[in-house]
């Protein structure tokens, strides 16, 4: 969910890269690259990083295709 124009955030659910992992079923190394690469945006808190639940999700639905 992005921010509102004042700057909400919250209602914005934050997930870690484990819980990442869990829902799209791949490595926490994956999502690491994922992240590192760009394709997936993350706020890096301490030494670890958080991805928004909906930018998890626009991931996913931006990544199927038809391959029939």
């Amino acid at each position: 969910m992005a921010p509102t124009s004042n700057g909400d955030m919250s209602d914005v659910v934050f997930l870690t890269i484990a819980e990442v992992a869990a829902r799209m079923r791949v490595s926490k190394m994956t999502v690491y690259r994922l992240v590192h690469g760009g394709e997936l945006p993350a706020v890096r808190v301490g030494r670890s990083f958080r991805v928004t639940e909906d930018d998890v999700n626009d991931y996913l639905r931006k990544s199927f295709y038809d391959a029939g």
